[in-house]
């Protein structure tokens, strides 16, 4: 409940792992190309749920929230009150990856401040440290939060390390958006072992990548990108919530 990258790779891995279902997530991708990709390699065998990861505030200070059933596209770079009144318009899953890692995540005054809105705090996450998933539990716990977790899969072999079960199959965005939105009971998994440990220091270290200022400069001191808020394709709907 999510992944970052989608293939004929991620797709294989995910059916040989026993997964129903993948949550597809990239980053600075707009909402009809995701839904898009989604459909193209969606079977009977595995659905493929389009959403984003959304990047709120500043480069400096972003705080990710991942929403699930968006009918309309949201731009990255909004202020986090205006992301979160755009996804109750839209009744979208609010979901919190991560919270409180480092300087990209939720903290525990704004989960508080936007309860009543999130349907589910991630518990635990590939990137973490064993004291960050700690701490993640004890903020699902402290707040009374559904938990989920994700692969958060930036590489291949990611895929499938750690999952949520849930009662019953949820084989459409739809019904997932549900499940979510309803506190459906689940589960939360995730692989162990050397193998594991090895996967997420992986991940980890793709941070430095996912930070590299090439990558800012590409994507967000432009404002031409597509997930830019002052892109064309938003008609300036966004302008009086943008940060930049």
């Amino acid at each position: 409940m999510h992944v970052k990258i989608l293939d004929e790779r991620v797709v294989e891995r995910a059916k040989a792992r026993g997964l129903d279902a993948l949550v597809y997530a990239p980053h600075f991708t707009r909402l009809p190309e995701i839904r898009e990709r989604a459909r193209r390699f969606s079977d009977d065998e595995l659905t493929i749920v389009p959403a984003r990861e959304l990047f709120t505030g500043t480069w400096q200070q972003r705080r990710h929230v991942l929403a699930v059933g968006l009918s309309e596209p949201v731009p990255d770079f909004l202020t986090l009150e205006g992301t979160m009144a755009e996804l109750d318009r839209q009744d979208a899953a609010v979901l919190v990856p991560h919270p409180e890692f480092l300087t990209v995540s939720l903290t525990r005054d704004q989960i508080r401040q936007y309860h009543d809105q999130i349907d589910a705090v991630e518990v635990y996450n590939p990137k973490h440290w064993a004291h960050h998933n700690r701490e993640a539990e004890s903020i699902a716990a402290d707040f009374e939060m559904r938990p989920f977790t994700s692969s958060y899969a930036h590489l291949h072999g990611t895929v499938g390390e750690a999952w949520v079960e849930f009662d019953e199959r949820l084989d459409s965005a739809e019904k997932l958006t549900t499940a979510l939105r309803d506190d459906t009971e689940r589960q939360v998994f995730h692989r162990g072992g050397l193998g594991h440990r090895l996967r997420c220091g992986l991940e980890f270290c793709h941070l430095g990548y996912e930070n590299s200022w090439s990558k800012i400069d590409r994507l967000f001191l432009q404002g031409t990108e597509a997930t830019h808020p002052n892109h064309v394709a938003y008609n300036g709907r966004f302008d009086d919530v943008t940060v930049y």
